[in-house]
């Protein structure tokens, strides 16, 4: 009977999966409907170390070719201003900028440091875009363009030793290889810029402490970007450094009024550009990457340099400064590679 069939024990039949009464079509009919059923979004594979985004990848992009033109900038304004005043020119310029888009944020969503997160911002900001600067511009009056550039470029291998010792982030084999092949291509660079040499001693010093204050600038900044955003963390920076460079605003105000206007405009583009946007883009991607794999990546300015005085300024460059532009370009290149497990640590996994 039915009642029996439904409240007995099944039969056989009952259990086997192509029985064909009504009763058992349940189990198919819910494994159809199963299988048919949207399945559910993949979750985003995460990078892998050592892997960025192509956001990222285009922070790298602008960060290199607008700090190359910060150096045909500064060359073109450079007689009309002095180190320190074309710092706060510029720190003037980029506060403005960079404070039209992050001061609207702090209504909505202010992310502001507390207590001693203050300290590692002061101190980049106090060193990086204050001293750095002024260093560096101070440097280029002494030191031909060559010179300046490789010694500026000792920067990425002190922030590869810092970041693998304070930030723990090791010396990978690749990263040395490629820094050091990137280093020697600058060198190529610098020897064959067909400069006169002022091997100024002042100059060299001064060259070699802008390289210090930045590298160490990158490993103070690397940690506050794990809380504040990049461009309020660079906002932050460019206030530090213009309050410190304040001591030049008399001198700025003389020689801006005596500036023709196409280095007044210099100098704007240099603090909207290379400091406020570059800088910020910088920040994102140190956010991102490795401080030391971010570092070896500015191998890149020299070469970018030359490339951009060659379309602007209609400098043509050496032979010695292509071929230095393609070493380095090699050594960026290498310093991504990663090495592949070997096959027996991969099988004992």
């Amino acid at each position: 009977m039915a009642t029996t069939a439904q409240t007995g024990s099944p039969s056989p039949d009952s259990m086997h999966p192509d029985s064909t009464h009504p009763e058992n079509t349940l189990p198919d009919s819910t494994h159809e409907a199963a299988s048919h059923a949207a399945p559910p979004p993949a979750a985003k594979a995460p990078l892998r170390s050592g892997q960025i985004s192509g956001l990222g990848i285009a922070a790298v992009v602008v960060t290199v070719v607008l700090w190359a033109s910060a150096f045909v900038g500064i060359r073109a304004v450079g007689p009309s201003f002095s180190p320190g005043a074309l710092t706060l020119g510029r720190l003037a310029v980029a506060a403005v900028v960079l404070g039209l888009v992050v001061l609207p944020k702090f209504r909505k969503a202010a992310v502001l440091p507390r207590g001693r997160e203050w300290w590692p911002i002061l101190a980049y900001g106090v060193m990086w875009f204050g001293g750095y600067n002024v260093a560096l511009n101070a440097a280029e009056h002494m030191l031909d363009a060559g010179t300046a550039a490789l010694l500026i470029n000792v920067n990425p291998i002190l922030v590869a030793v810092m970041a693998g010792i304070i930030l723990k982030e090791g010396f990978p084999r690749w990263l040395i290889i490629g820094s050091l092949v990137a280093f020697a291509g600058v060198a190529v660079i610098a020897l064959g810029s067909g400069q006169r040499s002022t091997a100024d001693v002042a100059g060299v010093l001064l060259c070699l402490l802008a390289a210090a204050l930045a590298a160490v600038s990158v490993i103070v900044q690397k940690p506050v970007l794990r809380k504040i955003p990049a461009a309020q963390a660079t906002w932050f920076g460019i206030m530090v450094g213009a309050v410190c460079c304040l001591p030049f605003s008399g001198q700025l105000v003389a020689e801006l009024q005596a500036a023709p206007l196409p280095a007044t405009l210099g100098l704007v583009y240099l603090g909207v550009f290379p400091t406020a946007i570059a800088f910020t883009t910088w920040a994102y991607a140190l956010s991102l990457i490795d401080a030391g794999r971010l570092a070896a990546t500015t191998y890149l300015v020299p070469g970018t340099t030359i490339l951009i005085s060659w379309l602007v300024l209609g400098e043509i460059p050496t032979i010695w400064g292509l071929v230095g532009g393609v070493i380095c370009l090699a050594g960026v290149a290498l310093t991504r590679h990663r090495s592949r497990p070997r096959r027996g640590a991969a099988a004992k996994a």
